[in-house]
């Protein structure tokens, strides 16, 4: 089979990014699946059964050293990336947590991998992107990060995800007529390790916006937050 895109998906080896990674090999596309753990990130890999459309490559998004050389590696193998999603993510503080009563290591944990996190592999991965005037950029935001209805509880996640939201308008705006197309999307509540098995939706329904995003052709939208395909207020 001839393979056209080749994508990266940060956090792959469970939950959402694990989806996500297995619904883009149905698409036909080649899936280099970021895992700070290579054990277990081989160890999805080999669960996709997928042969050379999925590879699992050491990642660990706090870590620059680690960013610059997982997408030397996917650079040297297989060229530009045409998709990022930026999938990992941290929610180290309990939902009742309070601003007044959460340490400052739990923000700077929070902000190093749902923010910075993204930033770095932006960071590496645009500029390739640009070269060749073609990228898809996902960042799997949350619905806790909507300032239109923003609450309590969870402050640096919820807070942590509002900024990412602002890293998307902003990037979206800076490559914008380059070929590239960067948008945030919210999976909603799915049952994963980080949302529960209280959690209304599968990691199905909550990839399936990702995976659309990754795809879009080249008249779609872009700086814009989605839930269910659909645009959603910031």
């Amino acid at each position: 089979m001839s393979i056209a895109k080749t994508a990266i998906v940060t956090g792959a080896n469970r939950g959402l990014g694990l989806e996500i990674a297995r619904q883009l090999v149905r698409e036909g596309v080649r899936v280099v699946m970021g895992s700070r753990d290579p054990v277990r990130g081989e160890r999805a890999c080999a669960g996709l059964k997928a042969g050379e459309l999925a590879v699992s490559h050491v990642l660990d998004v706090s870590d620059t050293r680690s960013v610059r050389r997982f997408v030397a590696f996917v650079e040297k193998n297989f060229g530009p990336p045409a998709i990022l999603v930026n999938n990992a993510g941290a929610y180290p503080e309990p939902r009742e947590a309070r601003v007044t009563d959460t340490k400052t290591s739990v923000w700077r944990e929070t902000f190093e991998t749902n923010l910075f996190g993204a930033v770095r592999m932006c960071r590496e991965v645009v500029p390739l992107m640009q070269r060749v005037a073609y990228g898809r950029v996902v960042n799997m935001s949350s619905g806790l990060g909507q300032l239109s209805k923003m609450g309590e509880g969870s402050p640096a996640y919820r807070v942590s995800k509002a900024a990412l939201n602002a890293l998307t308008v902003t990037l979206a705006a800076e490559v914008k007529g380059q070929g590239i197309l960067v948008n945030s999307m919210s999976p909603g509540w799915v049952r994963t390790d980080m949302g529960g098995e209280e959690a209304p939706r599968g990691v199905d329904e909550g990839a399936d916006t990702a995976v659309w995003l990754a795809l879009l052709p080249s008249s779609g939208p872009t700086g814009q937050f989605f839930r269910d395909r659909k645009p959603i207020p910031w």
